[in-house]
């Protein structure tokens, strides 16, 4: 009976323990998740190319057939609109939340000839968007965003050498800014 009691013990000075850690070391692992690195490029609402070394956030881009570029965005003071075009073999966009979760993604497959035109934004504005006369949306896939803050990620391929300068202008080309009824 006294090692059953000695074994609870210890156990539970070892979840004690164990919690003091994960409390104590939150901070730490909260303020280096994706959000908190895009955040540090101080370039929201516009496209930022990543290089491959590690920038002083530690986003890179260390895929060797792929360019990346990322944007930080707020739907709070309106509509987001992401677009891109260009002549890349492939692309593909992704959408996501402070949390880092996905709320939406496509690649050029599934784009209306090929190039990227997506708003973001709050279920109340998507409400007010679906007014709008269709030719001041165009082609543009709608998606909600119930977190008002969030991040895009867009790719572009370069298998080869010869393709680097257009995945270049294609990201460069691309495009995160607040929606105008007027665009």
């Amino acid at each position: 009976m006294r090692s059953v009691a000695y074994a609870i013990l210890i156990g539970l000075i070892g979840a004690a323990m164990l919690h003091i850690v994960l409390v104590l070391g939150l901070p730490r692992f909260s303020a280096e998740d994706a959000y908190s690195r895009v955040l540090g490029l101080f370039e929201m609402d516009s496209f930022f190319r990543l290089t491959r070394a590690p920038g002083t956030t530690g986003l890179s881009d260390d895929d060797p057939f792929l360019r990346v570029a990322v944007c930080g965005f707020s739907v709070a003071g309106g509509p987001v609109r992401f677009s891109a075009g260009g002549d890349v073999p492939f692309w593909s966009f992704a959408v996501y939340d402070s949390t880092s979760n996905e709320v939406f993604s496509m690649n050029d497959a599934t784009a209306v000839q090929r190039k990227l035109d997506v708003i973001a934004a709050t279920p109340r504005q998507l409400t007010e968007l679906r007014k709008l006369p269709s030719d001041a949306l165009g082609a543009a896939i709608l998606v909600e965003m119930r977190d008002p803050e969030g991040y895009a990620v867009v790719r572009a391929m370069a298998p080869t050498q010869s393709f680097e300068e257009s995945a270049r202008d294609f990201l460069a080309k691309a495009s995160c800014e607040t929606f105008r009824a007027e665009n």
